[in-house]
């Protein structure tokens, strides 16, 4: 979704996002950004591996936005996949897929992968990072119940671990924020080394 580009000589960072838990994220590194979001083709390479496909979306999207605004200021691009026993696992397209996929999560462990990658003019960098997430057994009527509240739709792997999709963790190893969108740690250092000024390093 291309979205109108405002003036944008008064923010530091553009997000190429329109994910509202990714700008929630950015916010709490007191990040002084604007939003420009770009439609991208998301389709996997053949025999290309979960860490190189979420790698190369967040690179193409920030490289879409760089292309469209221009100018000096930096450019965030981010994805997040599920990846349950080698399978991907993106947004539902229905109830029954939503269904299928938390199926599939229950009882299991799976991982949660989120790619940020920032670039200007000169050069880009990207981080991938991986964490664990094990699910307990979950009931026909609980999937049922959580597809009713709406949460599953537009979630990677059909649940949000932000909401109600957290009484379905049992555990979890890695980057909480990285789950939910956006790596926090990761993020901070690669904002610090493009100079992007944050509420702890103010401009």
């Amino acid at each position: 979704m291309k979205q109108a580009t405002t003036t944008q000589s008064d923010h530091d960072l553009i997000l190429g996002s329109a994910s509202p838990r990714r700008q929630e994220l950015l916010a709490q590194l007191g990040v002084n950004f604007h939003v420009h979001a770009s439609d991208i083709d998301e389709t996997p390479f053949q025999q290309e591996s979960p860490a190189a496909y979420v790698a190369r979306l967040a690179e193409a999207k920030s490289s879409a936005v760089m292309a469209e605004v221009g100018g000096d200021i930096p450019v965030l691009g981010s994805d997040t996949i599920v990846v349950s026993q080698s399978e991907l696992l993106g947004k539902p397209v229905d109830e029954a897929d939503a269904t299928r996929m938390l199926t599939a999560l229950s009882g299991r462990e799976h991982q949660v992968m989120t790619a940020v990658c920032v670039r200007n003019r000169e050069r880009h960098e990207v981080v991938v990072v991986v964490s664990d997430v094990t699910f307990r057994e979950l009931t026909e009527a609980e999937i049922s119940a959580y597809w009713q509240s709406g949460e599953p739709e537009g979630k990677a792997g059909a649940y949000a671990i932000q909401g109600l999709g957290a009484t379905f963790v049992s555990a979890m190893k890695g980057s909480y924020s990285g789950i939910v969108g956006l790596p926090l740690y990761q993020t901070d250092q690669l904002l610090k080394s493009f100079a992007v000024p944050t509420r702890l390093r103010p401009r």
